[in-house]
Formats: C-alpha cells, structure tokens, sequence
C-alpha cells in the first residue's frame, strides 16, 4: 500500500434559372424607349434567350398587362442609341407567354411553377455578352429578392426563413459533474508546504468552516508542520498562508487555519459515509501531481476496507477503514474532498494502491483509492479545533500487526515489556487475554491487526462494541466499552 504524500516532492439551395447569353427583348417596349439594336444572332440563341415561364389561363392585351405590371414601369432613361447592352425591361424578365410573334410577353405573374435545375451549357457564344447579361441578370434578381423579402416581412406566417438568435450562455444542471465541480472548486485549496530545509510538495485540502480552518491529510502538512511555511491557494489563484492547528497521525488528519482568512468563505457540505452504497458515484477534486483544481470521477468500489498507510517518512503508520474508490487518485490528491453526487463530502482521499514505484518518481493511480471516510474524519477534526490534539479510542491490549493470521492476536507482551492487556483497561474488564484471536468487531470481519484498529478508529472513546474471539479453538463474544487515549505517542 502507497501513501500519496506531496504530489511534486522526492479536450439543395434551391435551383436559380439559368442565365441567357444575350438580354432578352420585351415584345412591347413602353412608349418612349428608345429603340435598341437587335440582339446579336448566335447558333444557341434559342436555348439561350429560355426564361423560367408562369401558367396562365388565358393571355390579357398588353395594355392590361401593363396596367397591371408589377413593379409599375419606370420612366424611360436616356441613353445613347444603339448602346450595348439595352436599358432592362421594365419588369423582371422571368415571365414568357404565347403572343405576338412567339417572342417574350410581359404581363401579370401567374403561378410560380418550381424552377427547373440550371443545364450545362454547350459550347458557343461571346464571352462578353454572357458577362454583361449575368450582369443584368444578377440586378433583376436582386430586385425580385429584395421584393419577395418584402413580401414575406409583411406576411410571416408563408415565411421559411429562421432568423439566428445570439448564443446563450450553457448551464449546467446542478446534478451533473460539471455542476458538482463547479460548486465545488472555489472551496478547494491546493496547499504547499515548505520543510525548514526547503524541501516541500504539494497537496489538497478544502474549506471545513466559515473561520478559515482547512481540512486536510497529516501526512500533507507533517513536513512544514514545526518549523517550516504552508500556503494555500484557492482555484482564483488567491494564495493565503497557513499555520497547523492540530494534527492526527494514526488518522492521518489535519486541520490548518488561514492566516487573514477572506470573508465570504462557502464550506463544502458535508455528506453521511455511513449511508454510502457500492457503486454510487464519486468526484475527486485535487491537484495530482502539481495540477490543481483537477476533477476526476469513478464510484464507490467497495467500503470499509482496510488500510495502513506512512507518511513516507518513516513514521508512524495511519490506519483507515477505508471506502475505496476508482475514481483517479495520484499523488497531490491527498487530503482533497471525495464527493457524492450531490455535491457534498463523503471522504478524504488519502492512499492509493499501486504497481510499485521508483526513487526517482512515484507511481500513479490503477484504478484502486482509498479515503477516510467523512463522519471519522468530522470527529477528529472537532476535536484537533477544540484541542489542538487527537483522542483515539482503545481496547487496552496490543494485538500483533502481522496480516497473515486469520485475525488480530492479542500479543503476549506489549512494547518494553509492559502487559500486553492493559490492568483495569477494557479489554482486561471483558477478560480478553493475550493470545486471544479477535475474529469480529461487531458485525465486520476481522482478518488481521491493521483491521481491527481501523475498526476502532471509526468508533468514539465510550461506545460499547461486541467481540467475538478464539480461544484455544473455542469461539466466545464479550461486550467492550472503549476507552481512550489522547495524542500521538
């Protein structure tokens, strides 16, 4: 089992008519033009001079058909004869009829049958002509779109066209991951802490209450702890300093308090870990490896695990029943909030198990973390404010911590020779014996001596709990009022 100690130490337009090759000629000019030149003659002409046609039922004379023109025909304007090209028709030239000698017709629109897909033209024709009637051409259409528009402002129920409204800003439902995290990081502090000989690494931490005071691991801040500096930045990037208030080594808790702490201090929520479920979801907030405010997500993989863990220092080991969790943990994250989904505090992330590592790096998450889960860590950090020190709650006997005895052994002697069953203490009250096997606390599996005070530690000095030990192959059950014991030794 690794400890993370301090994370840096050592993302079909709709068809248009084709354009003719020469300006087609109204059959009719209005009184007053001025006679053009007729258009040049050229083999594809009569393909070329095609217009899109209206239906129309019968052909009016062309005097109604100029009374009923519309736009209405403008006012001839003068222009040198025989120039090239022509004054445009009076009316768009995008309605043909029968009349006359089999020329164009201007007359009132009929229905707008659906344009027909523009053909390839065959080879042929003036260059010049063709741009200067696309020229002309490209004007009229432009004035019949500028009408057809008109039209369809006055009457918008015909209209297909969905103006484009300016973007909105996207907000994040408060139930999701986004959500969560956003609420979260601005009560998340990435804490540095500096040695007195100036080594240092970084972890996590978040705001515990409204007086500045941090929660965070023992093993993040152990460092600086006497005689060197912690700080702590918020996701804003505003850094405070920090000094210790207190300090649980074997849960590996610590509470800091910001020095000038910032009105208006939001702390996160805390959640019930006793009502945690295998596979509810998780969000780890940290800064693994130096990257503050990173936000990971996994579920509950399974609770009460059992976990011993160092400081990385030689120290004393932390004991934890643990809730372990897949959501990504590496080093840096330690001491950083594990969250339900609602957004509130179930743990605080503090080891994770690895494939190994080296002297020059340290090795990062598989998938398997541990926190300690919340309602132990909310205890120990009222106490460590209201006394600057940890109570831990005992038996009074000292069982062996070999992992591979099927449960936790009461020792036959205690370090430097004193009892291993302390006189008067609960365990000798319950007539436990060295030697004996402790194979249950309660209602959980005991399997070694790591689990069995982890068992404890999740429990208050006065709570009374049921033992169920072996003795000389028989099973027996006694009932143990815990008793306490304040501070590290």
């Amino acid at each position: 089992m690794s400890t993370e100690n301090e994370g840096n130490e050592g993302t079909a337009a709709q068809a248009v008519p084709s354009v003719p090759s020469a300006p087609p000629v109204p059959a009719a000019a209005p009184e007053g033009t001025p006679a053009s030149p007729p258009a040049p003659a050229s083999p594809e002409s009569s393909e070329a001079t095609a217009t899109q046609q209206f239906q129309q039922p019968e052909q009016p004379s062309q005097e109604s058909q100029r009374a009923n023109d519309w736009p209405p025909p403008q006012p001839p304007q003068s222009q040198p004869a025989g120039a090239w090209p022509p004054p445009p028709p009076a009316v768009p030239a995008y309605a043909q009829g029968a009349g006359g000698d089999g020329g164009p017709v201007w007359g009132t629109p009929g229905q707008l049958q659906t344009p027909e897909a523009p053909r390839k033209r065959r080879g042929g024709g003036l260059v010049a002509a063709v741009a200067a009637a696309a020229l002309v051409a490209g004007g009229i259409g432009g004035a019949f779109g500028y009408w057809a528009a008109d039209r369809n402002d006055n009457n918008s129920s015909g209209s297909t066209t969905v103006s484009a409204s300016n973007p909105q800003v996207l907000k994040r439902d408060p139930g999701t991951v986004a959500g969560v995290a956003a609420a979260a990081l601005p009560s998340v502090v990435t804490i540095n802490a500096q040695s007195g000989d100036g080594e240092g690494g970084t972890g996590t931490g978040f705001v515990y209450d409204k007086e500045g005071h941090i929660l965070t691991n023992n093993h993040v801040v152990a460092s600086a702890a006497n005689s060197g500096q912690l700080t702590a930045t918020f996701s804003n990037g505003k850094k405070y300093d920090a000094e210790v208030v207190g300090r649980a080594q074997g849960y590996d808790v610590a509470v800091l308090k910001l020095k000038n702490a910032p009105s208006g201090l939001a702390p996160l929520a805390l959640g019930n870990s006793d009502q945690v479920a295998v596979g509810d979801s998780t969000i780890a907030i940290g800064a693994p490896f130096g990257l503050s405010n990173t936000v990971t997500t996994g579920i509950i993989s399974a609770k009460s695990r059992p976990v011993a863990s160092g400081d990385g220092s030689g120290g004393s080991n932390s004991y934890m029943s643990a809730l372990q969790t897949d959501a990504s943990i590496n080093p840096g994250n330690s001491g950083g909030p594990l969250l339900d989904a609602r957004g509130a505090v179930i743990g605080i992330n503090s080891a994770i198990q690895s494939t190994g590592s080296s002297a020059q790096s340290q090795a990062g998450s598989i998938g398997l973390g541990f926190a300690i889960p919340i309602n132990q860590a909310k205890n120990v950090a009222q106490q460590l404010i209201k006394t600057g020190q940890p109570v831990y709650p005992v038996i009074g006997a000292t069982v062996s911590m070999d992992e591979r005895t099927g449960g936790a052994v009461i020792s036959d002697q205690g370090s430097g020779g004193t009892p291993a069953v302390s006189p008067d203490g609960p365990a000798a009250k319950a007539g436990l014996k060295g030697g004996d096997v402790i194979t249950k606390f309660n209602d959980s599996v005991i399997d070694s001596g790591p689990t069995l005070i982890g068992e404890i530690w999740t429990h208050k000095p006065g709570d009374k709990v049921t033992l169920t030990y072996k003795r000389d192959g028989k099973v027996s059950t006694a009932e143990v009022t815990l008793g306490q014991r304040k501070g590290d030794s």
